[in-house]
């Protein structure tokens, strides 16, 4: 398709009397191949050339505006003193951008101005309670398909619960074994060293065994669960996220939550109430050990005074206590695990906000358990 041709051409016009060269007509790219060759063969008789008008210049593109900047170039090599005047406001801004981009200058960049502190705390605050409420859908939604698997077990994936059972419980067994081990071992060293100094050596079975038992053994294993099978679980569903696996699932008719999210909440109430046991019966070696070794408190008298010390009910609350810690992790673990979106790097940062975000609830409640356990008296 041919340009229209304009019916008023770009063309120059020379004043001798003046010394000006008036520069008129539409100044765009297709009108100023000829007036190019023009320039060049005539603008050595143009002399001399004191002021560059534009104002006769109708529009201006690129083009234009980079012919006429070759223009003003070529006349200040021959003679420093000349001016230009006449040129619209846009078209200056254009000659000035592209003289810009030549010299390789940048133009400034209007600044954004940064939210103010009020708006800051708005948008945080508007982000946590959309959170919140994502959240409290996504346990709502949880309990929906949790009181369909009570009235059909068979909808339970036995297979997945099993997988979940043994990665959540049995191979977690060595590093909680000796992180609370040496927990029992450290709390009795930094509790021997004060006793001793008053000679109550046998009061250490007092401060180690009753921590340990009702705070520290399940609260150690809620916490590296959280760090170690909480994250599994969310890089799990959040892979399953990015390839797409949980839109094939929905698309087979397979509900995420049944097939995902309830056999890792399963195993996971099963299995950390025995962990914590077993961090029980670590962390009171620990401390027997460390007992034994600097305050010379015998194993056999250590054991006798552990019923004296640990009633069923501290032994109970403690163990009480994991069943709500796990529902806590799976659930975060799972929720941020759906909501990965993007690619890899998504899921390491909801990775690391679900290990947060666990843990951060497992200490609130069971801070609100203690104080409300002291308040009943128990």
């Amino acid at each position: 398709m041919k340009p229209k041709i304009s019916a008023n051409p770009a063309h120059i016009k020379y004043h001798r009397a003046t010394s000006t060269l008036s520069c008129l007509g539409t100044w765009t790219l297709y009108e100023i191949s000829k007036l190019e060759q023009t320039l060049l063969s005539q603008l050595r008789s143009y002399h001399p050339v004191r002021i560059v008008d534009a104002s006769g210049i109708s529009r201006m593109d690129t083009g234009g505006a980079w012919l006429f900047n070759r223009l003003i170039t070529d006349l200040q090599r021959k003679n420093q003193d000349i001016s230009y005047e006449g040129l619209k406001k846009e078209q200056q801004q254009l000659l000035q951008l592209l003289q810009s981009t030549r010299t390789g200058q940048k133009q400034p960049i209007a600044s954004v101005p940064s939210p103010k502190a009020l708006e800051k705390i708005g948008r945080l605050t508007w982000d946590h309670m959309t959170e919140t409420l994502s959240l409290s859908a996504f346990i709502g939604e949880i309990f929906i398909y949790f009181l369909r698997s009570i009235a059909a077990p068979s909808r339970i994936r036995w297979k997945t619960f099993l997988s979940d059972l043994q990665s959540a419980g049995i191979n977690a067994l060595p590093i909680i074994g000796l992180l609370i081990f040496l927990v029992g071992v450290v709390v009795a060293y930094q509790g021997g060293i004060q006793l001793q100094a008053y000679g109550a050596n046998i009061l250490i079975v007092e401060l180690t065994t009753l921590s340990i038992v009702r705070e520290l053994a399940p609260l150690m294993a809620a916490i590296i669960i959280a760090g170690r099978t909480g994250s599994a679980f969310t890089a799990q569903i959040g892979t399953m996220q990015v390839t797409e696996e949980i839109d094939a699932l929905r698309t087979l008719g397979i509900p995420p939550i049944d097939q995902l999210v309830l056999p890792k909440i399963f195993a996971l109430v099963l299995t950390l109430p025995l962990l914590t046991v077993f961090a029980d019966i670590l962390g009171v070696l620990g401390s027997m050990v460390m007992a034994q070794a600097l305050l010379k408190v015998e194993f056999r008298e250590f054991i006798g005074r552990i019923p004296e010390v640990v009633t069923l009910t501290s032994f109970l609350i403690g163990v009480g206590k994991a069943p709500i810690f796990a529902a806590i992790i799976a659930t975060v673990g799972c929720y941020q695990g759906f909501h990965v979106s993007g690619g890899a790097e998504s899921v390491g940062k909801k990775t690391t906000a679900s290990v947060v975000q666990a843990i951060f609830f497992v200490i609130i409640v069971d801070a609100t358990l203690s104080i409300f356990f002291s308040w009943i008296g128990i």
